[in-house]
């Protein structure tokens, strides 16, 4: 919660236990962040790195229709 590149949290179920949605400049940010929130956590036994290639669509609106 502290952490400002981490821009989402979500605990989910499944083969993981979180989904981070992280902000970094570069992939130096990128280890030095892995290696303080992750390698230096006796909790992390694992994480798996997916990296965005570009944006198809960003937004957190519910649609609710007023009609229901």
């Amino acid at each position: 919660e502290r952490c400002p590149q981490i821009q989402q949290c979500y605990y989910v179920t499944g083969e993981w236990d979180f989904v981070l949605i992280l902000t970094v400049r570069n992939m130096d940010q990128y280890n030095a962040l892995t290696r303080e929130l992750f390698f230096a956590n006796n909790n992390v036994k694992r994480f798996k790195t997916l990296v965005s290639m570009s944006r198809v669509k960003v937004g957190l609106d519910v649609p609710v229709d007023p009609g229901e």
